[in-house]
């Protein structure tokens, strides 16, 4: 359905549109009047070393110098207790009414507290900002006049900022009047393309009622409003968007699921649902068990959902929460686009050459990252848009910088490209290629497979080292030869042009398997700590979403993440899709008739297997790239499953009929 079509479908049920937007629009207006603004206002405190303490060298006295790691977990003890329901009633009868959050300073590794206040009145919040600073530091002094610590060792709180003049936070509530209007709009959207769809079908059942007449063909205008739009033009874009917009950059309203890409894909289930619902496009056949694992992972996220919702979750956290939904959508439309959207082909053989170049072009920009010394996303500037985690500066390893091109940290550069590395490999292998150049075949395998070393990170050797042990077997024995030495060829290349970065690489998994690495042992120290998370709800989990670095901890592990967010369910559930994932892989290699294909079910099977066991060594699905190309190559793989099962079923047709009609011939009967 073009645009033209779905303008003209609009101004005819105009009666549906203008109501539902006024009513929209009239109740944005109303929560704008109603809804009063609230202000924050912010407090720092630091814990200062007690004075016996402090006169040790090398401090030679000065508590403020003293103030270490030592601290950190009286820092954490304090939080809790200010976190406490004791602490909040009494907090609320000495006049502290509105909601109050405490918490270590972001990007800080000393024991700094800041403690804020959030209401509607400002003299109030300020006022509650002061009685909350000072009961900080009485509290402290309780705890340890509790444990009977002696004067000479007690730790003192200082206050560094003091209670700041409350600020208007204005983004909650225009938040709330943007999901009104967008709520009603959306939902006039969907009731008159619905009406449309089903006077279409009225209209088809009473012209194959009525005999046809003869009609003057019709020309159709050509506009750029009336082309013809399908989902490999709306992915096209989609992936340019995510490629070459860094995916740290959101809009601010949403998050880190803002991205432009993001939010374009939700315009684009739009534009499926309205060409559906319109009667101009069927769901592709045979495509139906990838929405399904799909619907699994849905009925995690709500039941999570439901489940934070039941809670005492903080503000945050709900806001979270919503942010999850977002997300979600955003996967069921890329799978969606690409399952059941996908009618040709064709057009899908497109789409997947198209990932596989635009990849290549950000694995070219992980080299210039990484000799340059730099981040080049870290210059590129939109306006309208903002960073929507920490900034990352450029991440070094040994004696080099690690790239992370567009994306938001060399750990999803490097599992993007070994997801999509199997695809770059077959589309050059490919016959119907073989007519191309041989740079223009293979210079994406070169880059995306040399851009992943680079990265200087386990994750990148462990999805080289699964695409070739998947792929290479197969191979027949003069391809898988030449493969072996192609590969050892590239140790000794990147030994001589990159010295240290192999030894670099094998000392990162020494230092693994001895159990020495400070990034594994941390890693192994939080698995332990979130086993409290999961014992408090551990079939729904605390709600997708909600367990982020700000409130909790980086968890550096898919499936830990799943198990807090979203309990034993959502780990069910992620588990499901990466078994459809590698189910379709093996069903199209399977099924395939001719040797490209069954090269093309491989690629599908190493490509969900990489993100299978990646995902344990980074919380793979957090990241936007990644996961839009993990659940685009998920959709994908389902519509090539259903064209294979399509085409297998269109030629053993032929030979069934031939056979029945053999059955029905007359025999001989042997005389005697």
């Amino acid at each position: 359905m073009s645009i033209g079509e779905i303008w003209a479908i609009l101004r005819r049920r105009w009666y549906f549109m203008v109501p539902f937007t006024v009513l929209s629009l009239l109740g944005g207006a109303y929560l704008y009047e109603t809804v009063p603004v609230s202000y924050e206002s912010q407090s720092s405190v630091a814990l200062l070393d007690s004075s016996a303490v402090a006169r040790l060298a090398p401090t030679f006295g000065n508590p403020i110098s003293n103030a270490g790691g030592s601290l950190i977990v009286t820092a954490d003890v304090l939080i809790r207790t200010l976190e406490s329901s004791d602490a909040a009633k009494e907090l609320h009868s000495r006049g502290v009414t509105d909601t109050y959050t405490t918490g270590f300073a972001p990007d800080s590794e000393s024991p700094l507290l800041v403690l804020s206040v959030t209401g509607t009145d400002r003299a109030k919040v300020l006022k509650e900002t002061d009685i909350l600073t000072a009961f900080a530091g009485e509290q402290l002094d309780a705890l340890q006049a509790a444990a009977k610590v002696p004067p000479a060792y007690l730790v003192q709180t200082a206050p560094v900022v003091l209670p700041q003049t409350p600020v208007a936070e204005s983004k909650n509530r225009y938040q709330g009047i943007a999901a009104v209007v967008i709520v009603g709009v959306v939902s006039a959207f969907l009731l008159s393309i619905l009406v449309e769809g089903v006077t279409v079908v009225r209209r088809r059942r009473n012209a194959a009622a009525r005999p046809r007449q003869a009609r003057a063909p019709t020309r159709e205008r050509v506009g750029w409003l009336n082309r013809r739009v399908d989902a490999t033009a709306i992915l096209t874009v989609y992936l340019a968007l995510a490629f070459f917009i860094p995916s740290n950059l959101a809009l601010p309203a949403l998050g880190g699921v803002g991205t432009p890409a993001n939010v374009f894909a939700l315009l684009g289930l739009l534009w499926y649902l309205a060409t559906w619902l319109g009667g101009r496009i069927l769901p592709a056949p045979g495509t139906r068990f990838v929405r399904v694992s799909m619907c699994v992972l849905g009925a995690a996220v709500l039941m999570a959902y439901l489940a934070d919702a039941m809670r005492e979750s903080s503000h945050q956290e709900i806001l979270g929460a919503d942010r999850g939904l977002i997300g979600y959508l955003v996967w069921v439309s890329l799978v969606v686009l690409t399952s059941a959207a996908m009618q040709e082909r064709g057009r899908l053989d497109v789409l997947m050459r198209r990932v596989v170049v635009l990849a290549s072009v950000v694995a070219a920009i992980g080299f210039y990252d990484f000799f340059a010394a730099t981040n080049i996303a870290d210059s590129i500037h939109i306006p309208g848009l903002q960073t929507s985690v920490a900034p990352v500066s450029a991440m070094d390893r040994g004696d080099f910088t690690r790239p992370r091109a567009t994306t938001a940290q060399p750990l999803e550069f490097a599992g993007m490209l070994a997801i999509l590395l199997p695809f770059a490999i077959q589309q050059a292998f490919d016959p119907v290629r073989r007519h191309r150049h041989v740079l223009r075949r293979w210079a994406p395998v070169v880059l995306m497979g040399g851009a992943l070393p680079l990265s200087v990170s386990r994750t990148s050797i462990i999805g080289l080292l699964l695409v070739a042990l998947v792929m290479v077997p197969r191979w027949k024995p003069a391809r898988r030869w030449a493969a072996i030495g192609v590969m050892t060829a590239s140790v000794a290349v990147f030994k001589v042009l990159v010295p240290g970065l192999i030894g670099t690489i094998t000392g990162l998994f020494a230092s693994f398997l001895s159990n020495s690495d400070s990034s594994t042992q941390a890693r192994t120290v939080k698995y332990s700590a979130i086993v409290p998370y999961l014992k408090e709800h551990p079939l729904f989990g605390r709600g997708f979403g909600t367990f982020t670095p700000d409130l909790y901890f980086f968890t550096d592990n898919q499936y830990m993440l799943t198990l807090a967010e979203m309990g034993m369910l959502g780990l069910v559930a992620l588990l499901v899709l990466f078994i459809t994932g590698i189910h379709h892989g093996g069903a199209i290699r399977r099924l395939a008739r001719t040797e490209s294909d069954r090269e093309l079910g491989q690629a599908f099977f190493a490509s969900s297997l990489v993100a299978l066991v990646s995902s344990a060594t980074f919380d793979s699905l957090s990241f936007p790239m990644f996961a839009g190309m993990f659940f685009l190559v998920l959709g994908a793989g389902g519509s090539y499953l259903g064209f294979v099962r399509r085409e297998a079923a269109a030629a053993a047709a032929p030979a069934l009929a031939r056979k029945v009609s053999e059955d029905r011939l007359p025999q001989l009967v042997e005389s005697r």
